[in-house]
């Protein structure tokens, strides 16, 4: 562990378990043998890596910030590695990723099996969260999100867009009877609204057909920042929702929800991939989006 390169091999360890305990059991170390390691490594830098206390070790923003630059360098050493060793068509290891909720149960759920049994050395840990986080500092190989992205260092790669539909059950269709148009939403219908998890204010209902927008002030009393809990509750006939065509295909289909505008769908919602570097992405992270865009297409 005196090599530059193994220091760093421990740093990426203490980073994605937490302490410096698990580390040691990583490498084969002691936890004390762990800690004269990083204070070397930290000597050595001239910089403080780590915020310690009795639960968990974190990184500090110096330490955030070095870690971002040579994690997906100790990467890519371990995949050229691998490829001279004639390993390079494995995947393998342990691939951490943030979800989305709706994501990880709709999408990826019903589907890992193929990713897992298709890359058996492969570990899969799979975190869901509303909010990407630091993804250097949580030791997350990267995240899966819906809508646009945001500003930041991370790379955001867009894997997917579906529709966003307007729908209600005919039982409430009956009771209030069904809008022709999107502007009479704003009279005599309850709306389900839906807050934005990052700025928790209720999104705004927009119409979309071609290069046209429409935007129109809806009233409800019930607010939701969870997509599965609002097609619940559009489902329940407690009000017209606006979701995402992934969510709501099944129910269309079969006429348990309404499509009420459907010359006013075009507008678009993404799926986008956020990671550290553009620049040495791990084979484990490549095979998991390839999959995932196939899947999705």
């Amino acid at each position: 562990m005196e090599s530059v390169l193994g220091s760093l091999e421990l740093l990426r360890a203490v980073v994605l378990t937490g302490n410096f305990i698990r580390a040691g059991e990583r490498l084969g170390l002691t936890q004390s043998g762990v800690s004269r390691a990083v204070a070397r490594l930290e000597q050595q830098i001239g910089v403080r890596l780590f915020e310690r206390n009795a639960r968990a070790v974190t990184l500090t923003e110096e330490g955030r910030r070095f870690y971002e630059t040579v994690s997906p360098l100790v990467g890519a050493i371990d995949e050229a590695v691998s490829a001279s060793s004639g390993a390079s068509a494995q995947i393998r290891g342990r691939l951490r990723v943030n979800a989305d909720p709706l994501f990880a149960r709709d999408v990826l759920a019903p589907r890992v099996e193929r990713f897992l049994s298709a890359h058996r050395e492969l570990e899969l840990e799979v975190m869901v969260s509303d909010r990407v986080g630091d993804l250097v500092a949580e030791g997350f190989d990267v995240a899966i999100r819906f809508g646009d992205p945001k500003p930041s260092s991370l790379v955001a790669k867009r894997l997917f867009r579906t529709r966003i539909v307007t729908c209600a059950t005919p039982a409430y269709l009956k009771t209030y009877g069904k809008p022709r148009r999107p502007e009479e939403l704003s009279n005599g219908h309850s709306c389900i609204q839906f807050r934005d998890p990052q700025t928790g204010r209720a999104f705004e209902w927009e119409f979309h057909q071609g290069r046209r927008k429409l935007v129109v002030e809806t009233k409800g009393r019930l607010y939701l920042n969870d997509g599965a809990t609002a097609l619940s509750a559009c489902l329940a006939s407690q009000g017209i929702g606006q979701m995402m065509e992934l969510w709501t295909e099944e129910h269309l289909r079969t006429g348990t929800l309404v499509n009420l505008f459907p010359s006013w769908s075009d507008e678009l919602f993404p799926l986008y991939a956020y990671y550290p570097s553009r620049q040495f992405l791990p084979a484990r992270v490549r095979a998991f989006l390839d999959f995932i865009s196939s899947e999705l297409k």
